[in-house]
């Protein structure tokens, strides 16, 4: 992939037990494309967690009772602010590997569409509506295609 002059600051905290994890620089990579073209500049903090703390945060901020595979929580308007702050993304890691497991795809390529969804998430993109998540759907593939990993929404074999 050639490289990008997108501003990106990243603050990766990995608080989960489960390994191995993603390294930086792929979290980087994965969050430049799905960012890049869609804000000026991004600083994305993307915590790793098990799923105590996904569930609390889960429970806390959505009202559902139950460990999920990622929160994004969206800061305020950056265009409004004139900053890059653009956000945080938990992510579950035992729930991404078992995912994966149960859907028969890479686990990589399960992160790397958990990180693009949730960007898409921190820009302003939702699903909440039929003609909002083949947006956001169509967009997913558009860029974990241009990162070589395969449509994640398609059927298993």
């Amino acid at each position: 992939m050639i490289a990008s002059a997108f501003p990106l600051e990243l603050t990766l905290q990995r608080i989960s037990t489960t390994l191995p994890l993603p390294e930086e620089q792929l979290f980087a990579q994965w969050l430049t494309a799905a960012l890049e073209g869609r804000c000026r500049a991004a600083e994305v903090t993307v915590r790793i967690v098990d799923p105590e703390e996904s569930r609390t945060l889960n429970r806390d901020y959505r009202g559902r009772d139950a460990a999920t595979n990622i929160l994004s929580f969206g800061y305020a308007d950056p265009t409004l602010s004139g900053l890059p702050l653009l956000g945080d993304l938990v992510i579950c890691a035992p729930l991404v590997v078992a995912e994966a497991q149960q859907q028969g795809k890479p686990v990589v390529a399960h992160w790397a569409h958990l990180v693009v969804h949730g960007a898409l998430h921190l820009v302003g993109y939702d699903h909440q509506e039929e003609q909002q998540a083949q947006q956001m759907e169509g967009l997913e593939r558009e860029i974990l295609a241009a990162l070589s990993f395969a449509d994640p929404y398609a059927e298993e074999g």
